[in-house]
């Protein structure tokens, strides 16, 4: 078994659920985060727009078989890719 993890953009989240459906992974578990980065996020509150340095996305959290672990990581991938932007990914061996 090995448990996989991605930090997701809350828009791509539906994106990311229905490849994972597709990809036959029928549970995970989702929680919304916050991280703190160079990226700014513009929230507005009674027609005011605040700037902040903490970013909302949603963590993926997922624990599939051996033989699913390929498959599962370019789900994510190929549904959570934004085409103007550059991609990170971090994958731990164990």
């Amino acid at each position: 078994m090995k448990k996989i993890e991605a930090i997701i953009r809350k828009t791509k989240f539906e994106d990311v659920k229905d490849a994972l459906l597709e990809a036959d992974i029928e549970w995970f578990s989702y929680y919304d985060v916050r991280g703190i980065g160079k990226a700014r996020q513009g929230r507005i509150y009674r027609g005011v727009v605040y700037d902040t340095s903490s970013i909302e996305r949603i963590l993926v959290s997922i624990v599939v078989r051996e033989k699913n672990v390929e498959k599962t990581v370019q789900a994510i991938i190929k549904a959570a890719h934004r085409r103007d932007r550059r991609r990170t990914y971090f994958r731990h061996p164990h």
